[in-house]
């Protein structure tokens, strides 16, 4: 029991924030893919595996960071870091949970099996961005927003363009909220020699931070409006907006526990985002 529970800290599934930020780009490319109805058992396959995606790419990232990890207050405790399990362990569960996730999109069309190919190099090889990269954070978008194209794959069995803007958005923000994450451990990632977005935009930072949450909102306000989406979407992009003002009172002062707390409201912005799609179909 006591081995299951660091595995379970392992693929953080005791922080559940990172399956959410990669849930709702993915639910909103579903709806707009099939119109407001999307099929049960796609959204049953693309919720699960994004769940063991998500966290077959935390024991990797651990794995690549296990040496760096133990440097960084945040994440010394980590229970590969700290030496609680091993460093094969980690690979074998994030192993047995890319299959897990590869064996649900059996039942789906050829692209989608494709996209999950590339989808799983990519997030593979995010943990090693960050060696040489200076804004590893828009590597992660990428990552974090591939369920988008393939929703579409998986529904229409074609990616059309509005799914490519969408995971350009899903980049934008993805630099937004994780610059805020790297904003806690600037210090540390300095002393290491690290690469993160919040090092690169330097005192632009917060500044940086807000022209991407301004990108990814003007970036769906176009793609929903293509989608013929009106009164429920504007007030869930209105809401997102809200959110984005909040988090740049959260940041301004590059306060730790303000730009981590910044990071974590993200869920909300997101669930604005999907809530304004989800319910502007729902009133049709």
């Amino acid at each position: 029991m006591k081995r299951l529970q660091l595995y379970f800290r392992l693929v953080r599934l005791d922080k559940p924030i990172g399956i959410l930020l990669l849930l709702w780009p993915t639910l909103i490319a579903l709806w707009l893919a099939s119109a407001g109805v999307p099929d049960l058992q796609l959204l049953l396959i693309f919720t699960l595996g994004t769940a063991l995606m998500r966290s077959a790419g935390c024991a990797v990232n651990d794995y690549a960071d296990r040496d760096i990890d133990r440097h960084v207050k945040r994440t010394v405790d980590r229970p590969l870091t700290s030496g609680k399990i091993k460093a094969w362990e980690a690979l074998t569960v994030a192993l047995l949970l890319a299959l897990m996730a590869f064996l649900l999109i059996l039942p789906l069309n050829a692209l989608t099996k494709q996209l999950s190919v590339a989808a799983l190099l990519i997030a593979a090889s995010y943990p090693y961005f960050k060696r040489f990269f200076a804004i590893p954070q828009a590597y992660l978008g990428v990552a974090f927003g591939f369920g988008i194209p393939m929703g579409f794959a998986a529904v229409q069995a074609t990616v059309p363009p509005a799914a490519w803007w969408l995971l350009a958005a899903n980049i934008f923000w993805a630099i937004a909220y994780d610059t805020e994450y790297a904003m806690v451990d600037r210090d540390d990632d300095l002393k290491l020699g690290l690469k993160t977005s919040a090092i690169t935009f330097g005192r632009f930072d917060v500044a940086a931070v807000m022209l991407c949450y301004a990108a990814t909102l003007s970036i769906m306000l176009v793609v929903g409006w293509q989608f013929g989406l009106r009164g429920w979407f504007i007030a869930g992009l209105s809401g997102a907006a809200g959110c984005a003002v909040y988090h740049y009172t959260l940041i301004r002062k590059r306060d730790r526990v303000g730009c981590f707390a910044a990071f974590r409201h993200n869920n909300w912005l997101g669930a604005m985002l999907f809530a304004g799609v989800a319910l502007d179909y729902a009133a049709r």
